[in-house]
């Protein structure tokens, strides 16, 4: 039996659990080192997903709640946008990485993990990250140390969201 090791995912069950939306609380608590804040404004922030898909997989989330794009005003919709595009440079140039993936998913139907805040994704990308192991086996191994990659994008964030 082969064994495949992720303590970085203890936290996932032995933490306490945030009681409503985990989101607002981070929006609350935006200078709180744990929950991996990379930048923040006035209308959005830009955070590190604490269970990624890929290494350096990370969110751009909109202060205000709703899990409507539509209930966006305008200018929270085009500076969430604007961070985005921030957000895959950075990715780019930082990672870095040979591509990135973006997007929204919008209700459960649409695979939404947390479905009552809207939220963009950006996952980087490189030639051959998905494999044997995670298209046969079901099983994605990260060859990566997240909080490393915390830490330099972080060390990074301030020249790309400006």
């Amino acid at each position: 039996m082969e064994h495949l090791y992720a303590p970085w995912r203890y936290a996932y069950v032995s933490e306490e659990k945030i009681e409503g939306c985990v989101f607002c609380h981070i929006s609350n608590n935006l200078n709180e080192e744990k929950y991996q804040v990379l930048f923040y404004d006035e209308l959005c922030y830009v955070v590190m997903n604490k269970f990624p898909y890929s290494p350096g997989h990370i969110m751009v989330i909109p202060h205000f709640h709703t899990d409507k794009i539509e209930d966006l005003d305008e200018e929270t919709w085009i500076r969430v946008s604007i961070r985005i595009k921030q957000a895959v440079k950075m990715l780019k140039e930082v990672m870095p990485c040979e591509g990135v993936n973006i997007g929204m998913n919008l209700g459960k139907a649409a695979g939404a993990g947390i479905e009552q805040h809207v939220h963009y994704h950006a996952l980087p990308r490189w030639i051959g990250d998905t494999n044997f192991i995670s298209t046969v086996g079901e099983t994605r191994v990260y060859p990566a140390q997240f909080d490393e990659i915390f830490q330099k994008l972080k060390n990074s964030a301030s020249k790309y969201f400006i």
